[in-house]
């Protein structure tokens, strides 16, 4: 058996509670890792509260979770990584636990910590996904809405690294933070199309949607074209002609605009690079495994200024 967070019910945060769990055995492709870190997500509260339940039916009970990163304790057949393994990487059946399966290990960098690793997952590959979904070029302007949340934090950096000039609207609180990140910070609120546009030292030319806070209509009219603006967080895009991305990196489409046959993963890239230093994604707290309904409900509150993880 393993410890495990589990819900039986949809509802608040309190329906989150400690159990014992089967353990997990992989199956071919997998790994069983002994979980060091489990991020939590903003998905992962939807899933609780039932908000998702027609995109994401759930069978109770549930180990919630998408990402970890932990030791490999146990390799299925061409599991791609071996015993002993430090890796990170999407979960099969949660990661809420002290055991869990990952389908596609990424191999951790010794330099990157738990925590970072376990964050980089989701909120990575949906950074990389999006601004290969949007083509972006050097030469031309982004503008990211909600740069202050994990994934605005790591496609400002993306998109600086490549060459665009970046402006980024955040609350008041991030705006130095996305300062320093290599963007352009403009306050939200009302009246930020103008500030966005004597931001701007030339047209808008695409628009990352992170927020959902009803920014779309004015973003289309900034670029002029549905086609150049792409939502995370809006599930009102499709009245405004605009993309809603969900899913893992499409096929054909490597993260950076290219297009070839199988996706590339985009996330051993951003493992290493953040290793390095030159990637950063800020952890603002950790909780004990046992402590994951007050982490949900920290992040339902808006609390937190960077990732939260659970160590079990």
């Amino acid at each position: 058996m393993s410890r495990a967070i589990t819900f039986s019910e949809y509802g608040a945060p309190e329906v989150l509670r400690p159990a014992e769990v089967p353990l997990p055995e992989p199956g071919a492709g997998q790994v069983r890792i002994r979980v060091r870190a489990a991020s939590v997500n903003p998905l992962d509260l939807k899933i609780r509260s039932g908000a998702m339940a027609g995109a994401f039916p759930v069978r109770f009970p549930m180990v919630p979770g998408l990402d970890a990163a932990g030791v490999v304790d146990a390799a299925g057949e061409n599991a791609g990584a071996a015993v002993g393994d430090a890796v990170l990487g999407a979960t099969v059946g949660g990661s809420y636990a002290a055991y869990a399966l990952l389908q596609e290990p990424v191999a951790k960098p010794a330099a990157l910590s738990w925590e970072v690793a376990a964050s980089l997952v989701t909120v990575g590959r949906t950074a990389a996904r999006v601004l290969g979904e949007l083509g972006v070029r050097a030469g031309t302007t982004l503008l990211v809405h909600g740069a202050g949340g994990s994934v605005g934090v790591l496609a400002v950096q993306l998109a600086a690294a490549r060459g665009l000039t970046v402006v980024a609207t955040a609350g008041e609180h991030d705006l130095e933070r996305v300062t320093a990140l290599g963007a352009t910070a403009v306050r939200y609120g009302d009246g930020w199309p103008q500030r966005v546009r004597d931001a701007a030292p030339r047209k808008v030319d695409y628009v990352l949607d992170a927020s959902g806070a009803g920014v779309l209509a004015d973003s289309v009219a900034l670029t002029g074209d549905s086609a150049r603006v792409v939502t995370i967080a809006d599930m009102s895009a499709a009245e405004h002609g605009v993309r809603f991305s969900a899913g893992t990196t499409p096929a054909g489409q490597d993260g950076r605009g290219g297009r070839g046959g199988r996706a590339e993963d985009p996330l051993p890239e951003l493992a290493r690079t953040a290793a390095a230093g030159t990637l950063t994604l800020p952890v603002w707290r950790t909780y004990p495994l046992d402590e994951a309904a007050a982490a949900h409900a920290d992040l339902e509150a808006h609390r937190n200024h960077g990732k939260t993880v659970l160590l079990p």
